[in-house]
């Protein structure tokens, strides 16, 4: 089988394509990021739950790194709510992909993948953990944002809706730490 995550995500990834060189990068402006989704014609259904369920692992396993590395108390709590988002809207996937007949895979997308390693190796934890949450939280909340409003499957909308108000969360939470 031809890689189906690379070559389905792809529109999907331009959502996260600045995340590619996380470290000495600007955090992208929500406003761009929802500009951008709203250029675009909005994933299928399968590659909506394989991009959102890439992107809720990530958030589950980083922020378990951070519980056990991030110096930073604040960074501690943020990785609580983001872990705990990230179950949440994993367990919405599950339960509406079943309905649709796209069960996310327990599977990061290479992107996520790489973001995860970086945060294994940081020397800097805090200082990455947090350029990285910068980073996708707010891509994120566009791309659910985006989804449910824009989203072909009636069954995933609501999910994307609920993904949105936890990354919104997520990112008044990150707001909080500046």
């Amino acid at each position: 089988m031809v890689n189906r995550k690379f070559l389905g995500l792809s529109g999907s990834l331009l959502l996260v394509a600045s995340l590619g060189a996380m470290v000495g990068a600007g955090p992208v402006a929500p406003a761009a990021a929802a500009s951008a989704a709203a250029k675009r014609a909005a994933p299928s259904p399968h590659r909506f739950v394989d991009v959102a369920a890439s992107a809720a692992l990530y958030a589950v396993e980083a922020a378990k790194l951070a519980e056990r590395r991030a110096r930073n108390p604040r960074l501690r709590s943020l990785a609580k709510l983001q872990k705990d988002g990230g179950f949440g809207i994993g367990g919405q996937l599950s339960w509406a992909g079943r309905r649709v007949n796209a069960l996310p895979d327990n599977v990061l997308t290479p992107e996520h993948q790489r973001m995860l390693d970086a945060l294994k190796r940081a020397r800097n934890f805090d200082a990455l953990y947090l350029a990285q949450q910068q980073q996708l939280v707010p891509t994120m909340r566009a791309f659910h944002e985006d989804y449910a409003v824009r989203g072909g499957s009636a069954t995933l909308r609501p999910v994307a809706q609920f993904s949105a108000r936890k990354m919104a969360a997520q990112q008044l939470a990150l707001a909080r730490l500046d």
